[in-house]
């Protein structure tokens, strides 16, 4: 399934092919530091899709055989780059919402709260009244979540799954 993302300041954007059963979460402590979250949401992308529409990411080396993408701008999380593949973080995709979880790994290292957030009252951003004076006042910096033009062409930089240093 083809697809567009990028980060929050879209100084870096992509299209490539997801593959939406391979949806995963993670729980594993690399990951938790990685996002700067309690999981790590991520996606398979079918080898050789990935293109960069938009600048490149930042990579980190979080261990001996896994590099980290994010935007060396606005610091968004990215790509888990893995010998054996990549994946895109959910989030930075346009409609993250094609790509639901189907598995869970890590969870050994799972927070134990985690597990019951479902539990916690729901409201909508509005409705958290004593913040509405502040929350109507934001003006949002934040990339549209569609493709720039030019984007559907297919330019850009192709990714090697196998350049590892």
């Amino acid at each position: 399934m083809q697809c567009y993302g990028g980060c929050q300041c879209g100084a870096v954007r992509f299209v490539c092919d997801i593959d939406p059963e391979r949806a995963s979460i993670c729980h594993c402590r690399m990951c938790q530091k990685a996002f700067g979250n309690v999981f790590a949401p991520l996606v398979s992308v079918r080898e050789g899709t990935l293109r960069w529409t938009k600048a490149e990411p930042k990579r980190f080396q979080s261990s001996n055989v896994v590099k980290r993408g994010f935007c060396p701008d606005c610091g968004t999380p990215l790509t888990y780059e893995a010998p054996d593949g990549i994946a895109i973080a959910i989030g930075a995709l346009d409609d993250p919402s094609i790509a639901p979880p189907v598995i869970q790994y890590g969870t050994e290292a799972e927070i134990p709260f985690v597990a019951s957030l479902h539990t916690l009252p729901h409201r909508s951003t509005m409705e958290d009244l004593p913040a509405a004076p502040f929350l109507r006042d934001i003006v949002s910096y934040q990339h549209p979540d569609r493709p720039e033009k030019g984007e559907s062409q297919g330019g850009g930089k192709e990714l090697n799954t196998h350049q590892f240093e």
